[in-house]
């Protein structure tokens, strides 16, 4: 997924109000942007340091631009704009990248489903039957170590999504929770337990119920952005 247009330059003044983020670009522009993330974005901001942003020239739009990389107080790049990893993985998909979900014949997305009136992010039809697929942006990253964790804040939807998940692999269904970790250095992926221990132990019991748990690491720069590895994933930090 290439940036286009291009991405520019910019130092973080500060984000408030979950949405707005205040910078200052490299000719000494003030802006406010968007800031696309519902997170805490926790370990990630680092007020004064390196962000990209993208610019638009839509004069409906209430702000010039959206805040889409940012560098960690770690020196990890990471993607902010959340909504950017179903596409990512949508790619992955259909370049056969992810090898534990090919082969599939038609891809479908924000499919309606479960007992609790959810939407999957992609359902996969396959010759055997369907395969459903949640993905999750993973951005939260540690000092001293390469394992990321989500998520960075208490999250009962998350926790929502792993029960339908779970309903599914009791109905013999493929269910497969997928994290796209956007986050530059990273090597495996933990719940983060610390922050929100009802969402750790809904996906241990996924898991238990025959959901699989899929994670995917992102080559990351200002100017593209692609899923290329497979990363481990440790149920139990």
């Amino acid at each position: 997924m290439r940036f286009y247009p291009a991405l520019e330059e910019a130092r973080l003044i500060r984000r408030y109000k979950r949405f707005l983020a205040d910078i200052e670009t490299v000719s000494g522009e003030l802006l406010t942007i968007h800031c696309p993330n519902t997170g805490s974005m926790l370990n990630c901001q680092v007020e004064g340091g390196q962000v990209w942003f993208s610019r638009s020239n839509d004069p409906k739009r209430k702000l010039p631009g959206t805040w889409e990389i940012g560098e960690t107080p770690q020196g990890r790049l990471f993607c902010v704009n959340t909504g950017r990893a179903n596409g990512l993985v949508e790619e992955a998909l259909q370049a056969g990248v992810i090898t534990e979900l090919d082969g599939f014949t038609a891809l479908k997305r924000e499919v309606a489903y479960g007992q609790e009136k959810s939407r999957i992010d992609f359902r996969l039809e396959y010759p055997t039957g369907p395969a459903y697929v949640e993905v999750k942006s993973v951005t939260l990253g540690f000092d001293g170590t390469a394992v990321a964790a989500f998520p960075d804040a208490v999250t009962q939807r998350g926790a929502k999504h792993l029960r339908e998940l779970a309903h599914l692999a009791r109905d013999g269904i493929r269910a497969v929770q997928l994290y796209c970790v956007n986050l530059t250095g990273i090597d495996a992926v933990r719940p983060a337990e610390e922050i929100d221990w009802a969402y750790a132990e809904a996906l241990r019991e996924a898991v238990a119920c025959g959901v699989e748990v899929l994670a995917y690491g992102v080559r990351l720069d200002h100017e593209e952005m692609v899923i290329d590895r497979r990363l481990d994933v440790r149920l139990n930090g």
